[in-house]
């Protein structure tokens, strides 16, 4: 009686239960006259009567889950699981960046300084700049000295190298940052950078 009484509880919280709640008055009036409640469906389910099964059998599947309400629980959980480990994959937006172009870089500076520069502006050997043989002017590249691990970004604003076996000449304050001072040439690696990227990609571990 005590467990009819709690469903009746419940269905009475659920707005607009109607045809359930005609259902549960009538089975309190047959219980209250003395009629047996029905046995249990099955081992470790919960008593149901008749009359409740009946009037809500939606009611009676919440109340004692049958092994195909628990099944599909089930095959819901293991759906949300896979989407909870589908979004938790992280990409690594740099695992995949490639350099364009490697190969030597030289440096070029004093005998150039306040010269134009293929692009109509003045060198200065000081800025962060490079010549380059066909990337746009104002084309923003990493580049990274593979002796020195360094890597510092720079503007295409002249046109260069004049040498076959050069993929660059940097600007005398690009190579410093580099730690490409003095004589001879340095192998490099060319990164490009999309728009609004102003930093070089981060160094890939040996």
């Amino acid at each position: 009686m005590d467990s009819l009484h709690a469903a009746l509880a419940l269905v009475w919280r659920c707005g607009g239960c109607a045809a359930i709640w005609v259902g549960l008055v009538a089975s309190t009036d047959a219980l209250a006259q003395g009629l047996a409640p029905a046995a249990p469906a099955a081992a470790g389910v919960p008593a149901v009567s008749a009359a409740l099964e009946a009037s809500s059998p939606a009611l009676v599947e919440v109340l004692a889950p049958s092994p195909a309400s628990d099944a599909r629980r089930a095959a819901q959980r293991s759906s949300i699981d896979l989407l909870a480990d589908v979004d938790g994959v992280e990409e690594d937006d740099d695992a995949d960046v490639q350099p364009s172009e490697t190969g030597l870089a030289s440096w070029y500076g004093p005998g150039f300084h306040k010269r134009r520069t293929a692009s109509g502006e003045r060198f200065d050997m000081h800025a962060l700049t490079a010549a380059h043989r066909t990337l746009p002017f104002g084309t923003l590249v990493c580049v990274r000295s593979q002796a020195t691990g360094r890597g510092v970004v720079v503007r295409i604003n002249d046109r260069g190298p004049h040498v076959a076996n050069r993929v660059l000449d940097l600007s005398r304050g690009a190579a410093l940052a580099l730690g490409m001072g003095g004589l001879g040439l340095k192998p490099v690696d060319v990164f490009p950078l999309g728009s609004g990227e102003d930093t070089c990609p981060p160094k890939r571990p040996e």
